[in-house]
């Protein structure tokens, strides 16, 4: 899809990889919703970027009924990047049940139930396209990320499949799969250090794979190193032994990211 005159809703367009793929994509000459839970933050973001006829609109997709009342407030668009998400990291029982809702309502619910309402008038135009910003935590099984990865799973997981059910309409569907990102994301967030193996990515990296998935209808894109691109497949296929490979180590820093995303939850 060309993004020229398109209109984009963002979700979390405040935080570091929001910032990203807007620039990214209002560099493509698309009109943006941005949303998010901060006013003022969206307000600077919408003057910081190129083009004009951007909006905003602040919304807690947390919140019971959030997602349906950002799409009728964003109106008519023709791209959604799904890329709101709260921190899931932890034990199960260092959850409340509220938190869990939370995590599961921001993550999947929102972008599944927003996409019933799309997806209409998308067909209806024979044109549109859905990203889903997802994570190598969608493919890898790690220590203490059991609910961020059961919503990152289920993402991809829905995403591939509704490709396939909107294919011949149309309407192209994304999935954005990051590793770790320098200065945003799990470990920005929480000041743990990543694997120094694994590598890093930078936001605008994020930023450019959403544009080239919705120009050229890409099924998943990948923004890792090679090395943490392999590690994420080999956890794919033989998930004990990756864990056991990974040990303690791997278990500690997951301890510290979960320790510095309590409060985000």
């Amino acid at each position: 899809m060309e993004l020229s005159g398109r209109t984009a809703l963002l979700t979390g367009a405040t935080g570091g990889l929001g910032r990203a793929i807007a620039k990214a994509l209002a560099g493509r000459r698309a009109k943006l919703v941005l949303s998010s839970r901060k006013g003022d933050e969206l307000e600077a973001l919408a003057k910081e970027l190129p083009g004009e006829g951007h909006r905003t609109v602040v919304s807690d997709l947390a919140e019971e009924g959030a997602a349906l009342e950002l799409l009728a407030t964003a109106g008519e668009i023709d791209v959604l990047v799904a890329n709101a998400g709260l921190p899931g990291s932890g034990r199960m029982d260092g959850f409340s049940q509220e938190e869990i809702g939370r995590v599961l309502r921001v993550n999947l619910e929102s972008p599944i139930r927003m996409t019933r309402e799309l997806i209409p008038r998308m067909q209806e135009r024979g044109e549109g396209h859905l990203v889903y910003v997802s994570s190598l935590s969608g493919k890898a099984a790690t220590a203490r990320a059991s609910l961020y990865a059961a919503t990152k799973f289920g993402l991809r997981g829905f995403a591939f499949c509704l490709r396939d059910d909107l294919r011949g309409a149309g309407v192209g569907v994304s999935v954005i799969s990051p590793g770790a990102i320098s200065d945003a994301g799990m470990f920005a967030d929480s000041g743990a250090k990543p694997p120094p193996m694994l590598g890093m990515c930078s936001p605008e990296q994020v930023g450019a794979a959403v544009v080239e998935a919705i120009e050229r209808n890409r099924g998943e894109i990948d923004v890792a190193p090679r090395r943490a691109r392999a590690v994420a497949r080999m956890a794919m296929i033989a998930p004990e032994l990756s864990s056991r490979i990974a040990g303690r180590r791997a278990e500690k820093v997951a301890d510290e990211i979960a320790r510095g995303q309590t409060d985000k939850r």
